[in-house]
């Protein structure tokens, strides 16, 4: 029963996450374009940040979890074991958000690069809804 509450939890938390970087890349983003107008991306972030942050703390907790749950060593990086594959690949997906995360944070923002950021969105979001591919395909028997 746990194991059913932690995996409602988890996509909830996938869709804030997820939602949030759509409503961004496809609302806010072509504004924040148009005008050219830094403060716009400001704006929403500062109001998403409250509920997406913790909803991916949370989905890196329940993530790892289901980590020890659906896999019996990680580390062999079996590719023919279902679970083993679809964690594996979420990792690398985890990894390239926090890159671009972590140089959106400490270059881009500081410096006020619309461009540059826009694309780093564009790219984030991508990678949300790969996330909840990858997801999808783990518990539905498998799409990768």
């Amino acid at each position: 029963m746990l194991l059913k509450f932690l995996i409602f939890i988890h996509i909830i938390c996938a869709t804030i996450w997820t939602g949030g970087h759509l409503i961004l890349c496809l609302t806010i983003l072509p504004k924040a374009l148009a005008k050219n107008d830094f403060s716009i991306i400001e704006n929403f972030e500062t109001k998403y940040e409250r509920i997406g942050l913790p909803a991916l703390i949370i989905l890196l907790l329940t993530g790892i979890y289901f980590t020890t749950v659906y896999t019996t060593n990680l580390l062999d990086l079996n590719f023919t074991d279902h679970y083993t594959r679809h964690i594996l690949i979420k990792f690398l997906l985890l990894i390239s958000t926090l890159l671009l995360a972590l140089h959106a944070r400490f270059v881009l923002i500081p410096k006020r690069a619309l461009k540059p950021l826009s694309r780093h969105i564009i790219l984030v979001t991508i990678l949300s809804v790969l996330f909840v591919f990858v997801g999808f395909s783990a518990r539905s028997g498998g799409l990768l």
